[in-house]
């Protein structure tokens, strides 16, 4: 009877320790939240910013081909080393793993041919629009990937999504379409204070690169269903195409230049930070996003848009009037909303039930840049930010 009085107690005692190392890591991983937001918020900002600064700076300007192929080069070796050790530095192993992932599944990395010559001119093209756009106006107006990644989803994965998703897209669009009506009014003397800017062309280069953007996640997520390859192990594919791609890329526009100048040119401590910051920014997000849920990256991405609105104020004069308000307001709503669990529309943030990740791309980049409902088979939906290009929850390596 005493012993049976006694284990019950040593049970009871177990119980305790096991609640309150359950209420520990409950607060751990609500304290990590908050932290992969502020992370989310400013890789999101960040990125878009430099590039903004880097490219507006007076004097002769860095090479954006050559920055493209310098963040490839650098996700590539990042990959390489992740892999290497998981291998813990068994160097035979590791060669035995790229050889055949790489050459003897060659027609599986010939797939990734395709989402890698999108990757590579979405990041381009990103440079062409910030180089072009306000700061505010290209975060505000890139959230449209969000549209073309669910309407791809939709066409090529029969993918459903709820009222309150289709409402979201709907309300983004036309907020987009409200922040373009008011930039609109400014064009002409934006282009006659800076005659290197060409608001048309910056605004022609974001909108094809959201149409590639969406196109390129969900390709690429048709591909990775049921596919066990790691998802490092597609990033370096991607990368090795991406890298000759961009590579082709340069020597077409820039070739002549880059000759005569050299690769480097013009690359300044705060054109490598931009390179880095594309580069593992949406390595980075992908470590930490794995203790954020997916309302907190909807809230990352809305905030990230007020910290690139109220930054630009300061930094490039830029004017915020009522109709940039309602139409980034707009924006920032329709990016959480779409991020709300399907049936949950009506519950505070704490009440929602946590969702799996679902992100289009990065630029960049990251980002990155970073809508979908689920991940397929065999994929790490945590990791998912950094397969795109842009940087965001909205496009990673």
């Amino acid at each position: 009877m005493a012993a049976s009085s006694q284990a019950s107690g040593s049970g009871t005692g177990a119980g305790k320790t096991g609640a309150a190392g359950t209420r520990r890591q409950n607060e751990a991983n609500k304290k990590l939240k908050y932290v992969s937001l502020a992370v989310l918020v400013v890789q999101n900002a960040s990125l878009i910013l430099s590039i903004r600064y880097a490219r507006t700076l007076p004097g002769e300007r860095f090479f954006a081909t050559t920055a493209v192929v310098m963040a490839e080069l650098l996700k590539v070796a990042t990959c390489l080393l992740l892999i290497l050790l998981q291998k813990r530095g068994n160097l035979k192993e590791f060669l035995v793993l790229l050889y055949e992932s790489i050459f003897i599944q060659y027609s599986d990395t010939l797939k990734l041919s395709v989402p890698s010559l999108i990757y590579t001119l979405q990041n381009n093209l990103q440079y062409v629009a910030i180089s072009n756009l306000p700061a505010a106006t290209f975060q505000v107006t890139y959230q449209l990937k969000i549209l073309t990644t669910a309407v791809f989803s939709v066409l090529m994965l029969r993918k459903s999504l709820s009222r309150l998703q289709w409402i979201s897209l709907l309300l983004l669009f036309t907020g987009v379409a409200i922040v373009q009506v008011e930039q609109e009014g400014g064009r002409k003397e934006a282009s006659v204070e800076n005659g290197s800017q060409n608001y048309a062309k910056g605004l022609a280069a974001v909108v094809v690169s959201c149409l590639s953007s969406g196109f390129a996640g969900v390709y690429f997520e048709k591909i990775l269903k049921g596919s066990s390859a790691s998802v490092w192990m597609r990033n370096i594919q991607l990368g090795i195409f991406g890298g000759a791609l961009g590579l082709l890329g340069m020597w077409w526009n820039d070739g002549a230049a880059v000759g005569e100048k050299g690769f480097f040119f013009g690359y300044t401590p705060l054109v490598w930070g931009v390179i880095f910051n594309q580069a593992f920014g949406g390595l980075l997000v992908a470590v930490v996003v794995k203790y954020a849920d997916n309302i907190l990256k909807g809230f990352a991405t809305s905030f990230s848009i007020v910290v690139s609105t109220v930054t630009s104020v300061y930094l490039f004069g830029f004017h915020v009037d009522l109709l940039f308000a309602l139409g980034a307001g707009l924006v920032i709503g329709a990016v959480y909303m779409y991020s709300l669990p399907k049936g949950a529309s009506g519950l505070p943030p704490g009440l929602l039930p946590s969702s799996p990740s679902s992100s289009p791309s990065s630029s960049a980049g990251a980002v990155s840049s970073r809508v979908r409902n689920q991940m397929p088979v065999g994929v790490d939906s945590e990791t998912d930010p950094f397969l795109a290009k842009k940087p965001t929850k909205e496009k990673g390596c």
